[in-house]
């Protein structure tokens, strides 16, 4: 594994980053795409989709994404955005997919080792996000296709995951399961867009971010006023964005909000940091803890 890191990375450097051009590849639920992007993170072809197959354990999906790229002009590097969490280039969740076939599975490398290029991985909400951040204050990214990604980032530095799509919402719900696709096809698109909002307002709750942008192919679906701190963002996102996995202080950053903590599991924090974090969850909800969204913003939606 590291050889190959390596070896990834002697390529790269021996690359002009004026000139690479970058295969960026967007896994999705439903659907792969792909396009190649030049030194300026320009699609330099329309980017070309195909079904996700189904069943999609790793092996299938390597295939797919040959059949994928064939029509493809030449490229350099890798991008990969994948529905799941991911640490340091390994799959830890795969909910789209066979989870058991797909847990730590390097699909970093192993696109590498496919394609003979070198390769770099992360969440495909993160992927877009890098794209479409004002890399001030706190951003939080939100796509909405077959299931709901998230993204954090705080002065354009990606914060941990926040793997939202799995976490309840209403009664037996996730978030996959009230806003993601198979309900926005059963609701419509008023009543969908109603559940959207009312998603919006508990992130804004949770987290008080001065931005949220809505991204992935049903973010056009959304046909209710929105909050003037909301906005719809390009669904090319998820695939020009992955020029930004290859700004060695991004990657950097990237791989600093990946770093196992030495801390055990039910530790307790000791007493010197115990207020660095306080200050740091305050920082983070922009203001004091507990506040809740405001009347004046609700009613920017009237």
């Amino acid at each position: 594994m590291k050889a190959a890191n390596k070896s990834a990375n002697r390529e790269y450097a021996a690359v002009e980053h004026s000139g690479a051009r970058t295969l960026s590849i967007d896994i999705g639920g439903t659907g792969l795409k792909a396009s190649v992007l030049d030194g300026a993170g320009r699609m330099l072809v329309a980017r070309v989709r195909v079904p996700t197959p189904d069943p999609c354990p790793p092996a299938v999906l390597l295939r797919a994404l040959a059949s994928l790229l064939a029509p493809l002009p030449s490229f350099d590097r890798i991008s990969i955005g994948f529905p799941g969490v991911i640490r340091h280039g390994h799959v830890i969740t795969a909910p789209h997919f066979d989870a058991k076939a797909w847990q730590d599975y390097p699909l970093e490398t192993a696109v590498s080792r496919r394609f003979g290029k070198p390769a770099r991985l992360l969440n495909d909400a993160e992927v877009p996000g890098l794209g479409i951040i004002a890399e001030r204050g706190l951003e939080v990214v939100l796509t909405l296709g077959t299931g709901v990604g998230s993204a954090v980032f705080w002065n354009g530095r990606l914060a941990p995951h926040l793997e939202l799509a799995h976490h309840p919402i209403g009664k037996r719900k996730t978030y996959n399961d009230y806003i993601g696709n198979e309900a926005r096809q059963a609701l419509g698109a008023k009543k969908w867009s109603r559940r959207v909002s009312k998603a919006i307002d508990i992130v804004y709750s949770l987290l008080h971010y001065d931005v949220l942008y809505l991204g992935g192919g049903n973010a056009v679906h959304f046909v209710l006023p929105l909050p003037d701190n909301v906005r719809i963002a390009s669904n090319d996102a998820g695939i020009t964005g992955g020029i930004h996995l290859w700004d060695e202080d991004v990657w950097q950053g990237i791989r600093d909000s990946h770093r196992p903590h030495n801390r055990k599991r039910g530790s307790a924090i000791r007493p010197a940091r115990r207020g660095a974090v306080l200050s740091l969850r305050s920082n983070l909800a922009g203001g004091a803890p507990g506040q809740r969204l405001t009347a004046a913003r609700r009613g920017s939606r009237s």
